[in-house]
C-alpha cells in the first residue's frame, strides 16, 4: 500500500516556506559581503495571516469539555442510618435506626466536577423526655419514643478525588476502576409526621458525604456505590430548642451508609490539537534594500524526509514515568529498547512461579530506564529497538527457559504488560490496555522487516510516496545525528547519510518541519457506533504520534534556535488508511503504523 498525495506543496504552505526563506536570506547576504544601503524608496507591507497548529498537550488534566446535554448521571440508593438528638441516648440504639430511600440526577461539568440533585425520604426515630424538658435536672424522668417522617431535597458538588488528583483516564481505559467522590450539599427537610407536639415544619439541611464506586468494564457506563454520610439539621429537629428550659444541643444530625447504582449517560471527555489565528495589522515601513558587492552565492533548496515507523497501539504520548536518573524517551525506545521496559519486582517470586509451572503474569512490575541508544548496551544479545534489524523482531518469548536465560544474562525477570485479559509483548498507550486485538498471536512481535534503519530504505521508498526532489534517510540516520552515529545505533545508520543530516541542521536554515501523523484502519471494537469509535481512535493515534516526533525535535540541541511557528502537524492525506490483513505484523500493516516527517532547508 502507498501513501496518498499529502498535499504538502498546497498554496498557503507554499507561501508560508517562501516568505520564512525571504525572511532568513540578509544572514546569507552578510556572510558573503553584501551590504545593507538606505534608499529614499519607501512601501508598507500588508497585513498578514499566520496559522499554527499548536502541539497537544495530552495532559490527564487537560480536557475538551462537552456540550450542556452530554455528561448527565442518574442514580438511587437504599440505606440506614442512626439519628443523633438531644434524647438519642436514653433508649436503646436500635429505636434510632430508619431506613433511607434516595434517588437523583446530575451533570458534570469537567470528569472531577458536578453538581447534583436528589430527593430522600426517611423518617427520624428517636426519643424525647417532657421531664427533662421542662427541668433539665430532674433526676426521675420518663421518656417517650418519637417518629417523624421526612423528605430531603438536596443540592451540591460532587468531586471525583481519584480524577482531581490523578487526571482523566480517557474514555474506554481500564484506569480508575475504582473511584472516589466527595459531595457537600445543603437542603430543605419537610416533616410529615411529629403532628403539633414536636418540631417544625420545615428547616435546612447540610450533608457531607463520601463514595466509592466500583466500575465493572472500561466503558464505565453503570457503578456500584458505596457512600457514608451525616445530615446536619437545625436543633430544633426532635422538638427540642426554641425557649425551652432544656440546654438543646446546637445541631441535631443522623449518620448512615447506603448502597446503590449510578448510571453515566454521557460520552466521556477528549483530548485535541488546538488551531490559532494570529492576525498582524502592523503597517512596517521598509527603506532597506540589497547592494551587491561581490558575486550572489549559489544557495541550495532541498527537503530532507524520514519516516518513525512505531509498534502498534503506541504513540509514546502517555510512555513511562520518570525513572530517578533517567528520563524515559519515547524516540530513545524505538531506537534501542527493550520489549515493555518493564522487570518483575520480586525476582524469587516469579522464580517460584516458573518452577511450579505458574503464570508470573499478576506480580507487581516496575519501569526500567530507557537507554539512549548511541551507547553500547550490556544486554546485547536480545532484539532492541522497533524495526531495526531486518530479521530479530522486539519480542521476548515467555516460555519458562526463555525467561529464565534472561534472568540469568541481564540480571532480572523481563515483565510482559498484563492487563487481566491480554499480554503484551511491547510497549504500548495506557489507553489502549482494554484494547483486544485481532487475533491472540499479534500480542508479540515475531516479524521485522528493518524500517526505521538505513538497511530498510529501499523497502520505504518501493511502498511509500516519496517526492521525486525529496532526499529520503531513516529514523536510524536522524537519531545518530542527533545524537552520535557511537554504539547501538551506528550499526543501523549510515556515517555518510548521519553527515549530510548533521550538516543540514548545523548549517543550513530550516524554514519548514511538517510531520504527518498516521494509523491503520485496524480496530477490534465491536459495540454500538462501532466503525466511528473505531476511526475516531486510530485518528487520535495517528495524532499523538506525529506530536511525539514533533516533541523529540524541538527538544533537540541541533534544533533549538529554530521558530516553532515552522513546525507544521497534519493530515491532508488522511490520518487512517485501510488495512485489511487480520494481522498487526505484516508489512503492510507496520508501513501504514508511522510518522512522515519532511524538513525543508535552505543551505549555502
Amino acid at each position: 500500500m502507498k501513501f496518498r498525495k499529502t498535499g504538502f506543496y498546497s498554496a498557503k504552505k507554499m507561501i508560508f516556506a517562501i516568505a520564512a526563506a525571504l525572511f532568513m536570506l540578509p544572514s546569507f547576504a552578510q556572510s558573503v559581503g553584501m551590504r545593507e544601503v538606505l534608499r529614499d524608496t519607501t512601501y508598507y507591507e500588508s497585513p498578514t495571516e499566520i496559522e499554527i497548529q499548536r502541539d497537544s498537550l495530552n495532559d490527564p488534566m487537560r480536557v475538551v469539555t462537552n456540550r450542556f446535554g452530554k455528561d448527565w448521571f442518574l442514580f438511587g440508593d437504599v440505606g440506614i442510618h442512626t439519628f443523633r438528638g438531644d434524647y438519642s441516648r436514653l433508649g436503646k440504639f436500635a429505636g434510632t435506626l430508619s431506613p433511607d430511600f434516595e434517588i437523583g440526577f446530575g451533570k458534570w461539568f469537567t470528569p472531577g466536577i458536578a453538581l447534583r440533585v436528589s430527593a430522600m425520604y426517611s423518617n427520624t426515630r428517636g426519643y424525647f423526655s417532657e421531664d427533662l424538658h421542662n427541668n433539665p435536672k430532674a433526676e426521675d424522668y420518663t421518656y417517650t419514643p418519637i417518629k417523624a417522617s421526612w423528605f430531603d431535597f438536596n443540592a451540591g458538588a460532587l468531586l471525583n478525588l481519584s480524577r482531581l488528583f490523578v487526571g482523566y483516564e480517557g474514555v474506554g481505559s481500564s484506569r480508575l476502576m475504582n473511584q472516589f467522590y466527595l459531595y457537600a450539599g445543603v437542603g430543605i427537610v419537610h416533616h410529615t409526621g411529629y403532628g403539633k407536639s414536636y418540631g417544625s415544619k420545615n428547616e435546612l439541611s447540610a450533608r457531607l458525604e463520601f463514595q466509592y464506586s466500583r466500575f465493572f468494564n472500561p466503558k464505565k457506563r453503570v457503578s456500584l456505590d458505596l457512600k457514608a454520610r451525616s445530615i446536619f439539621y437545625e436543633t430544633s429537629h426532635d422538638g427540642e430548642g426554641g425557649q425551652s428550659n432544656y440546654a438543646a444541643r446546637k445541631i441535631d444530625l443522623n449518620l448512615g451508609v447506603s448502597l446503590g447504582l449510578t448510571v453515566y449517560l454521557g460520552k466521556g471527555w477528549g483530548q485535541s490539537t488546538t488551531t490559532i489565528y494570529q492576525r498582524d495589522y502592523r503597517e512596517q515601513r521598509v527603506t532597506v534594500v540589497q547592494e551587491r558587492e561581490v558575486k550572489e552565492p549559489k544557495i541550495e533548496y532541498g527537503t530532507l524526509t524520514f519516516y518513525v515507523f512505531y509498534p502498534n497501539n503506541y504513540s509514546g504520548r502517555d510512555d513511562a514515568p520518570l525513572v530517578a536518573g533517567a528520563p524515559v524517551n519515547a524516540l530513545d525506545y524505538l531506537a534501542g529498547g527493550i520489549f515493555t521496559q518493564r522487570r518483575y519486582v520480586n525476582t524469587a517470586a516469579v522464580t517460584s512461579r516458573l518452577a511450579q509451572g505458574d503464570s508470573p503474569n499478576r506480580l507487581a512490575t516496575e519501569n526500567i530506564p530507557t537507554e539512549p541508544a548511541d551507547r553500547d548496551f550490556a544486554i546485547d544479545y536480545v532484539p532492541r529497538g522497533y524495526e531495526m534489524s531486518d530479521s530479530a523482531p522486539m519480542s521476548l518469548s515467555l516460555l519458562p527457559e526463555d525467561m529464565k536465560e534472561f534472568r540469568e544474562r541481564a540480571g532480572f525477570y523481563y515483565a510482559p504488560i498484563f492487563d487481566g485479559r491480554n499480554v503484551w509483548m511491547y510497549r504500548i498507550d495506557n489507553a489502549a490496555l482494554g484494547q483486544n486485538l485481532l487475533s491472540s498471536d499479534n500480542y508479540a512481535e515475531t516479524e521485522s522487516f528493518g524500517l526505521n534503519a538505513h538497511g530498510g530504505l529501499e523497502l520505504v521508498r518501493e511502498h511509500m510516496d516519496i517526492a521525486e526532489d525529496d532526499t529520503l534517510v531513516s529514523f536510524a540516520d536522524v537519531y545518530a545525528a542527533m545524537t552520535s552515529d557511537e554504539g547501538y545505533i551506528g550499526r543501523y545508520a549510515d556515517s555518510e547519510t548521519v553527515d549530510y543530516v548533521k550538516r543540514v541542521l548545523e548549517n543550513g536554515v530550516i524554514t519548514m518541519i511538517q510531520a504527518e501523523g498516521l494509523a491503520t484502519s485496524q480496530d477490534n471494537y465491536s459495540g454500538a457506533n462501532a466503525e466511528r469509535i473505531g476511526s475516531e481512535r486510530n485518528t487520535a493515534l495517528s495524532q499523538n504520534r506525529a506530536n511525539t516526533v514533533v516533541t523529540w525535535l524541538k527538544e533537540n540541541d541541533r534544533l533549538s534556535n529554530a521558530a516553532s511557528q515552522i513546525y507544521l502537524v497534519s493530515s491532508l492525506g488522511g490520518p487512517v488508511r485501510r488495512v485489511d490483513d487480520a494481522s498487526t505484523r505484516g508489512l503492510n500493516a507496520k508501513l501504514n503504523r508511522c510518522v512522515k516527517v519532511r524538513v525543508h532547508y535552505m543551505m549555502k
